[in-house]
């Protein structure tokens, strides 16, 4: 069904996935640190030219007997700078075995060190075209148990905001999305971007779906958030799917489609905006609930040895459910009496945050 979804799609078609991680570099963007100035690297290949000029020249001056005319210092940097630059005039060159010797063995090399620099930019950009190809090879082979965000407008933002706060890492994260100036936030917070539409089965892939632990489905439009859900069960059945939904009336689309979990933000956002106007409070404790890098946080832990047959409203933590086997039951249902083996339990949890940093 996905893939008659797709082939009615203009621009849903393509072969993505199987070209060569060279051809990718302008698709898929692996964070890296901070880029230096411009200005900054002229600056430095300037001065590493200046060292290298100085260096010949030192070399000459000291064996300043074996050339055409005893050189001064001013002559010794002249030459330097005449064969560093292969200008060659010819007025000094060396006349004794020994001179030609350190031409051939020190200067020369040299001379071809001087020559990268010059053309230091090109050649920069090549490595950097060369090294960005290898990350891309390198992650590729090496991703796995990721979250994949499917859109990084203002719900994929707040996705991917919750899931680094609870301790996910930026390289754990892969965002999809067709707006470069999304996708350059999103590489700033050091997140790994995949250009393109997740419509596409070949996009999906290359952002490994079927190796992702769980795929946030976040895109504008519903009909979108349908399509890709659709593509993404086809391709990675055992994935997590959580997708969002502006209507109510489209959840039992992507529910059919495949998502584990649908949130409604419209239905969401209009009961907060009324719950504000009567308990505004209720709101604020929802807010922070909802903010888990401060207050109060909604999470999920594993239980210890000795909570084993203890009734969770009896425990140390705020317990909001027990989560067995997949299956969340609340606090007030019959299963969740006692705690067993391998339960998981939704508590509250407090977040500390130090505002300022003691010395």
């Amino acid at each position: 069904m996905a893939k008659r979804l797709r082939d009615k799609l203009p621009g849903t078609t393509g072969e993505l996935n199987k070209m060569p991680d060279h051809a990718l570099t302008g698709i898929i963007r692996i964070p890296v640190g901070p880029v230096l100035s411009p200005w900054w690297l002229i600056a430095k290949r300037c001065v590493y030219a200046v060292v290298l000029l100085f260096i010949v020249a030192c070399i000459v001056y000291s064996d300043k007997d074996g050339y055409t005319e005893e050189l001064t210092f001013i002559d010794a940097f002249y030459y330097s700078t005449v064969s560093l630059s292969t200008t060659g005039y010819g007025d000094i060159t060396p006349v004794t075995q020994s001179a030609r010797l350190i031409n051939i063995i020190v200067i020369t090399p040299m001379r071809v060190a001087f020559v990268i620099l010059l053309v230091g930019t090109t050649l920069s950009v090549l490595t950097e075209e060369s090294r960005r190809s290898l990350q891309i090879q390198s992650w590729r082979k090496r991703v796995r148990n990721h979250t994949i965000v499917v859109g990084y407008g203002t719900k994929g933002r707040s996705a991917v905001s919750a899931l680094l706060a609870d301790g996910v890492s930026p390289n754990q994260i892969v965002v999809i999305d067709t707006d470069r100036a999304a996708l350059s936030r999103a590489e700033n917070q050091g997140l790994v971007t995949v250009y393109g539409s997740a419509t596409k089965a070949d996009v999906l892939k290359l952002a490994g779906v079927n190796r992702a632990r769980a795929v946030v489905v976040a895109p504008n439009l519903d009909d979108t958030a349908v399509l890709v859900t659709l593509s993404v069960r086809e391709i990675a059945p055992s994935a997590m799917i959580v997708a969002s939904v502006r209507e109510q009336e489209n959840q039992h689309l992507l529910e059919q489609s495949g998502a584990d979990s649908v949130v409604i933000s419209s239905e969401t956002a209009g009961r907060m905006l009324g719950l504000a106007t009567v308990t505004p409070s209720v709101v604020e404790m929802m807010e922070d609930l909802l903010s888990p890098d401060e207050g109060f946080s909604v999470a999920e832990r594993a239980i210890t040895e000795d909570e084993v047959g203890a009734n969770p409203r009896h425990l140390a933590d705020i317990v909001l459910g027990v989560v067995r086997s997949g299956e969340l039951y609340r606090i007030d249902s019959p299963e969740a009496e006692t705690v067993e083996p391998g339960d998981r339990l939704l508590y509250i949890r407090r977040v500390f945050r130090e505002d300022v940093k003691r010395p």
